[in-house]
């Protein structure tokens, strides 16, 4: 399979100090990836950096085969969607809100709807499109978050702790979902969580990170039976019961 995003030499520093040191790191195309670790390991900073939403010190990040250089940034943005723990909605309709990117596309008016329509019900909250988005629960906030980044049909998707402030059931069900859809899409996915409950759900690989390096790497199974060393068992330990 084709690799949809390679990483070399990445460098991040945040106020001074380096937050990510990643000689090389590459996906598949439809591959779903989860990056798990302790809060403050560097996975929020890993994803902003390979969304190019904070600037890298140096590092090479390619996707489908052609750097992302400075000059390549915004249509790169064009081509994946970047999901956050808290959903930041606008002030207006489920389905305005959802409909808002495709806009930005140059999709028309009737045909953004449409999608955006098709996109909620995807994520079973087509019955809220009339709600105004600031009167919705925690778990229809993320749905429509997560609809919104559907809706736009995005090559790669991101997600930064997106069920983190949520409760445990509604977590869980958010999770199946979202790995339903993620496989029957073919959508190749990044998600960073501290929770190996959405990984088991969602993803194909586990990347292990502390201090802002990848400790181990593998299917969940691999790393959960068989981790590299005492910090790998000991956050399998203590990351949430699969």
């Amino acid at each position: 399979m084709s690799i949809i995003l390679e990483v070399e030499d990445l460098l991040i520093r945040r106020g001074g100090a380096k937050v990510i040191e990643l000689p090389y790191f590459s996906m598949s195309a439809e591959e779903k990836v989860a990056v798990v670790g302790p809060n403050g390991a560097g996975k929020s900073s890993l994803l902003l950096g390979l969304a190019c939403l904070i600037e890298r010190a140096s590092g090479r990040i390619s996707f489908r085969g052609a750097e992302v250089s400075s000059h390549a940034e915004i249509a790169y943005r064009r081509r994946i969607a970047v999901v956050f723990q808290e959903p930041l909605l606008f002030d207006t309709t489920v389905l305005d809100n959802v409909a808002e990117g495709l806009r930005i596309r140059g999709k028309g008016r009737g045909e953004a709807r449409d999608i955006a329509r098709d996109s909620l019900n995807l994520f079973k909250v087509g019955h809220l499109t009339g709600r105004s988005a600031h009167k919705l629960s925690g778990g229809e906030a993320q749905r429509v978050s997560l609809a919104r980044a559907f809706a736009v049909r995005p090559e790669l998707l991101l997600m930064d702790e997106p069920f983190s402030s949520l409760d445990l059931p509604t977590r869980i069900e958010l999770a199946e979902d979202l790995g339903r859809i993620l496989h029957e899409s073919g959508t190749a996915a990044i998600i960073a969580t501290h929770d190996r409950i959405e990984a088991f759900h969602v993803v194909d690989r586990l990347v292990v990170i502390d201090g802002g390096k990848i400790i181990q790497e593998g299917t969940p199974k691999e790393v959960l039976a068989q981790p590299a060393n005492a910090f790998v068992a000991a956050f399998r330990r203590t990351s949430g019961s699969a």
